[in-house]
């Protein structure tokens, strides 16, 4: 028990520097795209090392490295991803936004909002941590089809990045809205397969005599919670409402906001808004 509690107080204070390295960078270069970009290489390399930490002894083993490993892809995929559209901006118009609305006092809240944020992904890292160190010899089933799961999750979602990225690239399409491929579907296609990259970690984790591995459980369900209710969705429909209007309202009404589910009616792609 020692060690996953000593466990759990590395990787919360490992997030907390990161994240405060974070804030430095933001405060510098007033693009706080970047605090994205960090964060998502901090949860890859604590979330890696975490896999990697040996318990009782032992060496890393045959699943430790399985989970570091797809950890590490993850991390790197979409934190290049994050990178380089931060890369291309100014600031990201979400946390410009609470900057507007923090006014002065914006330096002071926006370091304790990152550190909420460091805060808030121990859960996440932890479930790495437990399902990495299931007490049981060998790749199990359930190994592979977690892997297999995770997989599925960063392609889905390098898929949907893709799509969107050569959608606003096209002249064309300036001021329309994203009706193609996944984004007919979802309104939010890489924010759900991101969602299923946590899912796997249950599906390794969750083992009978190991009660540690009904801590991956919380990957899962505060991933979702943060996408659909705290710092994915709801600032980012707000941003589009406020440039789309009314044609992103008609788009709301017609795709399901998370889940991708067939459109409830057909539409014409790209609406001017």
């Amino acid at each position: 028990m020692a060690t996953y509690l000593g466990g759990l107080a590395a990787i919360a204070l490992s997030l907390a520097v990161l994240m405060a390295l974070a804030w430095v960078v933001q405060q510098r270069t007033g693009n706080s795209g970047w605090v994205d970009t960090i964060w998502t290489l901090a949860v890859g390399v604590v979330g890696a090392a975490s896999a990697l930490w040996p318990v009782a002894g032992e060496g890393p083993h045959a699943r430790q490295w399985l989970v570091a490993g797809l950890v590490a892809l993850w991390s790197v995929r979409l934190g290049t991803h994050i990178a380089i559209r931060t890369a291309g901006i100014t600031d990201d118009a979400r946390y410009a936004t609470f900057a507007a609305e923090w006014g002065l006092s914006a330096p002071r809240r926006m370091f304790i909002f990152l550190q909420n944020q460091a805060l808030g992904s121990v859960p996440l890292v932890f479930a790495i941590f437990v399902a990495a160190h299931v007490p049981a010899p060998g790749l199990r089933v359930q190994d592979v089809l977690g892997a297999a799961i995770l997989l599925i999750g960063i392609a889905g979602e390098a898929i949907a990045d893709a799509q969107l990225r050569r959608f606003r690239h096209d002249p064309a399409n300036h001021g329309k809205v994203c009706e193609v491929g996944l984004w007919r579907w979802s309104r939010h296609p890489n924010y759900f397969f991101e969602w299923l990259c946590w899912l796997a970690f249950p599906v390794i984790g969750l083992a009978a005599g190991y009660p540690w591995g009904w801590a991956s459980l919380l990957a899962p369900v505060f991933m979702y919670w943060i996408l659909v209710h705290v710092t994915g969705i709801p600032p980012l429909e707000a941003q589009m409402l406020r440039s789309r209007g009314e044609r992103y309202r008609a788009y709301q009404a017609r795709t399901s906001m998370f889940f991708p589910l067939p459109p409830k009616q057909e539409q014409t792609k790209g609406v001017v808004a």
